[in-house]
């Protein structure tokens, strides 16, 4: 990296090799694309989920009979809340938009998720069961993105709204994620017999 007068600047080759390819890059720039990028993913697993959980494979029906099996009942109450909640997480997350909000949407669904139906599965996606890497994995991004936020790139920075959310972003994760969670697994889940 080099300055030029108005800050560092990213390169795309580095600066011992001699060569330079394109305009440079701004570090704020490069973590703001990283953070566009990044929430974005995460929000379009979110929207794809949500999508396929309402009206892919056995649509609602069998997303609620699929809750009912893990002991979330009544199951369609549950699917309904799950596929909504995966639907508007993700596309806040794509807007970055009430982004601690939606991170906590992210990692209430997740933990119930994991709580639910991983947990006993072992580690490895590919596990019979699938294990639960996967939903951990999710978690924590959703856990990153309560605290960092949505970056300038996003319309929490145009509406200057908690940005970065630092600790209330991380409050709000553990209370709206993690509380709501809990609540509803004490709440609604039974497990089945055996477990």
């Amino acid at each position: 990296m080099r300055s030029h007068g108005g800050g560092s600047r990213l390169r795309v080759a580095p600066a011992w090799c001699g060569m330079s390819y394109g305009p440079a890059v701004s570090d704020r720039d490069a973590v703001n694309l990283g953070l566009l990028a990044f929430r974005c993913a995460v929000g379009a697993v979110f929207l794809a989920h949500g999508y396929n959980h309402l009206f892919r494979g056995g649509r609602l029906a069998g997303t609620a009979r699929w809750f009912e099996s893990l002991g979330m009942r009544p199951g369609k109450v549950h699917a309904l809340l799950a596929s909504w909640i995966e639907l508007g997480a993700g596309a806040l997350l794509v807007l970055g938009l009430l982004t601690p909000v939606a991170a906590a949407g992210v990692i209430g669904t997740m933990l119930v998720a994991w709580i639910t139906n991983h947990r006993g599965n072992g580690f490895f996606i590919f596990r019979p069961g699938e294990g639960w890497e996967y939903v951990m994995t999710l978690t924590f991004c959703g856990l990153l993105l309560s605290v960092i936020g949505a970056g300038e790139w996003s319309i929490d920075s145009a509406i200057n709204f908690e940005a970065p959310p630092g600790v209330s972003g991380l409050l709000t994760a553990f209370v709206l994620g993690a509380g709501g969670a809990a609540a509803l697994l004490a709440l609604f889940w039974r497990p089945p017999a055996g477990e």
